[in-house]
């Protein structure tokens, strides 16, 4: 079976496994406290561009998510998310298992917009029984989004400056932002983005770790006490050397960014060679992740070889389907997939 479901399918980038493979036999003080951790967050700050950057290492996005959500609130906020946000859709509850309600605004493929944020907080306030209300505390966005698609730096800004007018931070979901940043299609930097947000995390799992996530505070704002949240949230590994070496590893000599360019190589052959055939997509996604519509007796006929993730009906009989490339994607498999299309 050929798999394009998502792009955490495979173990890790071989110089991962190397790395771990040759320190598997020494020792390493415990809770990220060592010292090739240490030299994982010196590599993040040099890539982002600030001595002043906070890395904390965490397992998974989730367990960040929650984490970094739970810790920048107070118990009578919730966070602002699009309808489309991950943490409105595909987390099982787990903002609202902290006592913080998930706040919405309408997803534009996938993207919150500025002006509705804004409209959002002025009609907040102009209610005279806002005391009564849940608060917006911190507006929630990824880059890219689920559908793919990325925030340019206007976008960005226009976001950042009305979540600096009423004080909500203002973070940023990176699951898969080393996709984003290698988008032939972004004027997003990631010192754009360490400027123009709170907090964000560096996705490791869905690009080339075999886990991992670093987060990342960016205005000497780091939530109090944070080392022991992560504890209250199990989010604090014994063995925390071993998210430390995934992140030194991706952070040097550039691995990270070239593991991502891979899957944007492979993504775009893949959506120039798909849309030569004829093929609609639902939008125009720059990233990894490709959505098509396929007819539905077609789509039940592809399931019989390729993996892919039905994401949502177009028509009584079409459907939109995600084909997702990742770090580890080859031409030959997207060559497969274009012979069986």
């Amino acid at each position: 079976m050929l798999q394009f479901q998502c792009d955490y399918l495979q173990g890790c980038a071989p110089e991962i496994l190397r790395r771990l493979e040759n320190t598997n036999s020494q020792c390493f003080v415990g809770y990220g406290e060592d010292p090739v951790s240490a030299s994982a967050i010196a590599k993040i700050r040099s890539f982002v561009g600030s001595d002043d950057a906070d890395v904390w290492f965490v397992t998974g996005g989730t367990q960040a998510n929650q984490l970094v959500i739970d810790a920048m609130l107070q118990p009578y906020e919730g966070v602002v998310s699009t309808t489309a946000g991950h943490v409105n859709v595909h987390e099982s509850g787990a903002i609202e298992f902290t006592g913080h309600k998930v706040m919405t605004l309408p997803a534009h493929d996938g993207k919150m917009c500025a002006g509705e944020l804004k409209k959002m907080m002025q009609t907040f306030y102009a209610d005279g029984t806002y005391e009564h209300q849940v608060f917006p505390g911190m507006v929630y966005i990824s880059h890219p989004t689920e559908y793919g698609t990325l925030y340019t730096k206007d976008e960005l800004t226009a976001l950042s400056q009305v979540c600096r007018e009423y004080h909500l931070p203002l973070y940023v979901d990176g699951a898969r932002l080393g996709y984003g940043l290698a988008s032939r299609h972004t004027d997003v930097t990631v010192r754009d983005l360490y400027q123009l947000v709170d907090a964000f995390y560096i996705g490791g799992t869905k690009c080339g770790s075999l886990f991992g996530e670093a987060i990342v505070f960016t205005k000497n704002n780091t939530p109090r006490r944070f080392f022991t949240r992560r504890k209250q949230h199990g989010a604090l590994l014994a063995k925390g050397w071993l998210l430390g070496i995934q992140f030194d590893e991706l952070f040097t000599d550039g691995l990270y960014m070239k593991l991502a360019a891979n899957a944007i190589d492979q993504a775009e052959y893949m959506k120039k060679e798909i849309a030569a055939k004829g093929y609609d997509f639902l939008l125009d996604s720059p990233t990894n992740q490709q959505f098509v519509i396929l007819d539905n007796e077609k789509m039940h006929q592809l399931e019989k070889d390729v993996i892919f993730s039905v994401w949502e009906p177009v028509d009584e009989t079409h459907t939109a389907v995600r084909f997702a490339t990742s770090w580890a994607t080859t031409k030959d498999q997207v060559d497969q997939l274009l012979a069986l299309l």
